[in-house]
Parts: C-alpha cells; sequence; structure tokens
C-alpha cells in the first residue's frame, strides 16, 4: 500500500499580499487535500510499498503548481501528473527542496 501525503507550501517569495493570504492558504489547503483524497483511492491497490510525497504552491501568477518531492514508480507519477493536468495544476520547475527543510 502506497502512503500518500499532498503538502500545501506557502512560498514567501511569491506571497499574497495580507488580506489574500488567509484565503489563499484555505485554498491552497483545499486543494491539496482534494488531491490526497483523489489519489487514496486510484492507488489504494497500488503493489508497492512506497511513500508518495507531493508539494503544492502557488507560483508568482497565483497557478498551482505541484512536484513530488519522493522516489516513486514511473506509473505512480504519471497517475500524478495526469490528474494534474487535468486540474490545470503546472509542474513546479527548479524547486530548491532544502528550503523547505
Amino acid at each position: 500500500m502506497t502512503t500518500i501525503t499532498v503538502v500545501p507550501i506557502i512560498d514567501f517569495e511569491a506571497r499574497p499580499k495580507a488580506p489574500l493570504t488567509r484565503m489563499m492558504n484555505e485554498r491552497l489547503e483545499g486543494f491539496a487535500a482534494d488531491l490526497q483524497a483523489y489519489l487514496d483511492k486510484q492507488l489504494l491497490e497500488s503493489p508497492d510499498g512506497d511513500d508518495l510525497v507531493i508539494y503544492m504552491s502557488y507560483n508568482s501568477n497565483y497557478a498551482i503548481r505541484w512536484t513530488i518531492v519522493s522516489d516513486v514508480p514511473a506509473y505512480i507519477a504519471e497517475v500524478v501528473a495526469d490528474k494534474c493536468a487535468k486540474l490545470g495544476y503546472i509542474a513546479w520547475k527548479g524547486i530548491d527542496l532544502y528550503k523547505f527543510k
């Protein structure tokens, strides 16, 4: 069974102005929870015991971006990429993972 965790990340460089911060954070948390629920159902019968960890955030244009930060088989990465593409999320390129640790 695959353990799935979708983490909403608030990128302080792309942080919205103060009045919008709470609403944007809640919206991102909701999107993360929805993606996690979907992936829990899709990967329920996954034979691998992998941990899938996905970071989600906004870019500077407030588009939702995502990246997988754990090592997973290609078919799991494809399921994530397909769903995120259908939702209009963009792949998060050039992420510095040490920034969030």
